[in-house]
């Protein structure tokens, strides 16, 4: 029987990167067979920051760099900002065509940037890391030049069929982070890996001083039976309706917010 997640707030793990330092664990190869997921984030990129260009942009928590040659489409210098060693040594060779992109090792809590310098800030698929990212969106916050933007990825809870699930068992979608370990994971020795509620994450960053300009519903269709008959590009088609289509509802298990500093 399949372990129903606990849904109760999670305590805030040591911040590590144990899981992608690991030599087993290579997040280059995660990605293969994710086309989908790949290209529907890049869309939501590029409609955040249509018409917008900067001098500089962070990929925070970016992994090898997967999105940090997109951004140069953006941006004139982008760093990418991880607190893996691993996945650093991955970008060196992943980006080695693009020596101008910085690679910098770094906590997503303790960001070496100085005060505003960093013009464009995202942070894509770093939020189920993080059962209290207080201290991440106020560091968001210092680095942001004034009227600096970010996008911030949100692993949704609230997604279509949670809310069906809560709704058919007489029950609210809970408010705090939901962690969604299995149960022998479930451990403060492991990385924590949750789900939030998009309306307390807007509350959150509002605290830190961020606004939220935009809201998209992203990878929609995000469903391995669908990648078996449907084709990409129809995939593509419909999901470019849905992101905004969507957006006040929450209804994909990604949210992007474009949010903004002042």
């Amino acid at each position: 029987m399949k372990q129903e997640p606990v849904k109760k707030p999670v305590k805030n793990t040591k911040k590590k990167a144990d899981q992608y330092n690991d030599p087993s664990h290579n997040y280059l190869r995660y990605w293969d067979g994710r086309d989908y997921e790949n290209a529907a984030e890049r869309m939501a990129i590029s409609r955040l920051l249509e018409g917008k260009h900067f001098k500089t942009a962070a990929d925070v928590g970016g992994g090898y760099g997967r999105l940090c040659i997109f951004l140069e489409k953006y941006a004139d210098k982008v760093t990418l900002a991880e607190p893996s060693q691993q996945q650093l040594d991955i970008a060196k060779d992943f980006l080695k065509d693009h020596p101008e992109v910085d690679r910098k090792l770094m906590q997503a809590d303790d960001l070496k940037f100085k005060d505003g310098e960093i013009e464009l800030l995202t942070m894509i698929r770093v939020m189920h890391h993080l059962p209290d990212p207080s201290h991440e969106f106020a560091e968001i916050s210092r680095v942001l030049s004034d009227n600096g933007y970010a996008i911030i990825e949100v692993a949704n809870y609230s997604h279509a069929r949670n809310r069906l699930k809560h709704m058919l068992k007489g029950k609210k979608l809970p408010t705090e982070p939901v962690d969604i370990r299995s149960a022998e994971h479930r451990t403060e020795d492991e990385i924590a890996f949750v789900n939030h509620n998009p309306e307390t994450v807007i509350k959150q960053l509002a605290h830190a001083g961020l606004k939220v300009d935009r809201i998209l519903s992203v990878s929609n269709l995000r469903s391995p039976a669908l990648k078996k008959f449907m084709p990409r590009r129809l995939m593509l088609a419909i999901e470019g309706v849905l992101q905004p289509t969507l957006a006040s509802s929450y209804f994909g298990p990604s949210v992007f917010f474009l949010v903004k500093k002042g």
